[in-house]
C-alpha cells in the first residue's frame, strides 16, 4: 500500500534512489543525475542527465529507472529522458539533483577500476584522522583487500612522513606511479610540493588538485580506496565529497566534548549531500600505564558511542592512546606494522571489520569478512 501522507513525486524520488550507478554503492539521486520530475495526473517523467565515457552505463540505468517508476503505485504511464554528456577535464559535468540541491555531481569514471571510496574526516584537526586512515587502509590491504590511499588534505598532508617516503612519484607516459608500501598504494599532495611550501587554494583549485590526483593516477583496480580529508566542514570539503564518487565516510573523534560537537558537524555535512556515514571511531580513547597497567581516560571516555547512538549511526571501534602511534607516524612505520599483534592493531583491524561490513550493507552486497 502507497503512503498516502506522500504525493506521487515523492514516491518517484524515493523509487529513484533505490536506482545505483553500475559498480558503485551510491544512487543516481545522490549522484545528480536526476535533473527532474514532471508529474501531471498519473503521467510521469524523469529527466536524466549523466557524465560517463560509458553510453552502455548509461543505458542500464535508463532501463532500471523505467522499471523502477514503473512500479510506483499511481504511475499510469512514465518515461525517461536520458541526455549524456561526455566529462571533459577527467571531471563531472552533469547539473545538480534536484532534490539535493548540490552544486556539482560526483563522477563515478574517475576511477572506474575502484570498488568502494572510503572518506576518513573529522569535524576539527589534531584527533588523529590521518592516523585512523593510514592504519586503516593498512589493516584493509592485510585483510587480502586491493588498497590505495589518497592523501586529499591539502593543506597538510601527512602521509609521506607517515609511511616514510621522501622521493617524488615516477611517471610512464602521462600517467602518474603511485607508491606502493605496506601493502597500499598511495599518493599525496606532499610528494610533489616542497614542504614548506604552503598551500593557498580556493575551492576549484582543491578539486583540480584532487580529481588529478584521481584521474591521472595509475591506480589499478581497487576493492577500497581510503581518502584522508581535510578536516573541518568547508568548502574544501564540501567540494571533495560532492564530486569524489564516495561509497562510504568515517568519522574519527576523540572523547571529549568538543571534539564530539564537530563529530556531529562532519557527520551532518556528509548525510546533506547524501554520503552514507559507515560509523564514528573514537580514537585516544584511554591511556593504559605500561608499568602499572592502570587505564586512565585521558579525554574521557565512552563519548565517540554515547555520539553513535544519538546520531543512530554505528561505533566502529575505540583506539587507545599510545605514544608509539606517534612516534610510529613520525618514522614511517605506523602501529599496525611496528605491533601487528598488539592491542593497536587489534583495534584497527576491528574496525577495518566493521568499516566493510557498513560499506558492504549500504552497497546491498554480501558482506565480505577479513580474516
Amino acid at each position: 500500500m502507497a503512503d498516502t501522507a506522500k504525493t506521487l513525486e515523492d514516491r518517484v524520488w524515493d523509487a529513484l534512489r533505490g536506482v545505483r550507478y553500475p559498480g558503485m554503492s551510491r544512487d543516481i539521486v545522490s549522484f545528480g543525475f536526476v535533473e527532474r520530475v514532471e508529474v501531471e495526473g498519473g503521467d510521469v517523467v524523469v529527466r536524466l542527465r549523466m557524465s560517463t565515457h560509458k553510453p552502455e552505463a548509461a543505458e542500464k540505468v535508463k532501463g532500471e529507472v523505467e522499471q523502477a517508476v514503473a512500479g510506483v503505485e499511481g504511475v499510469v504511464r512514465s518515461a525517461v529522458d536520458l541526455h549524456v554528456d561526455k566529462p571533459s577535464g577527467g571531471g563531472a559535468a552533469g547539473p545538480p539533483g534536484a532534490a539535493q540541491q548540490q552544486a556539482v555531481s560526483a563522477d563515478p569514471e574517475l576511477i572506474p577500476e575502484v570498488d568502494h571510496v572510503v572518506a576518513v574526516a573529522s569535524g576539527k584537526g589534531g584527533v588523529g584522522k590521518s592516523t585512523v586512515a593510514a592504519n586503516l587502509a593498512i589493516s584493509l590491504a592485510r585483510g587480502g583487500y586491493a588498497v590505495g590511499l589518497l592523501d586529499a588534505d591539502i593543506y597538510g598532508p601527512s602521509m609521506p612522513t607517515m609511511f616514510g617516503i621522501d622521493e617524488r612519484p615516477r611517471l610512464q607516459g602521462n600517467r602518474i606511479l603511485p607508491f606502493e608500501k605496506y601493502g597500499v598504494k598511495l599518493m599525496s599532495l606532499g610528494f610533489i610540493l616542497d614542504v614548506d611550501t604552503p598551500v593557498i587554494w580556493r575551492g576549484p583549485m582543491v578539486m583540480r588538485g584532487i580529481q588529478q590526483m584521481l584521474a591521472d593516477v595509475e591506480w589499478g583496480v581497487l576493492d577500497y580506496m581510503v581518502v584522508d580529508l581535510p578536516p573541518g566542514t568547508g568548502d574544501a570539503q564540501l567540494t571533495i565529497t560532492q564530486q569524489v564518487p564516495l561509497s562510504s565516510s568515517v568519522i574519527v573523534t576523540t572523547p571529549q566534548d568538543v571534539a564530539l560537537i564537530d563529530a556531529r558537524k562532519g557527520l551532518a555535512m556528509f548525510r546533506k549531500v547524501n554520503v552514507p556515514v559507515a560509523g564514528i571511531v573514537e580514537n585516544m580513547s584511554g591511556f593504559v600505564c605500561p608499568h602499572c597497567g592502570e587505564e586512565t581516560a585521558i579525554f574521557k571516555k565512552g563519548g565517540g558511542k554515547r555520539t553513535a547512538e544519538l546520531l543512530e549511526t554505528a561505533f566502529l571501534g575505540s583506539v587507545p592512546l599510545d605514544p608509539r602511534i606517534a612516534m610510529g607516524g613520525d618514522s614511517g612505520v605506523p602501529i599496525v606494522v611496528e605491533d601487528e599483534d598488539g592491542p593497536h592493531a587489534e583495534a584497527f583491524q576491528a574496525i577495518a571489520r566493521s568499516v566493510v561490513a557498513q560499506v558492504a550493507e549500504n552497497a546491498d552486497q554480501p558482506k565480505l569478512s577479513i580474516v
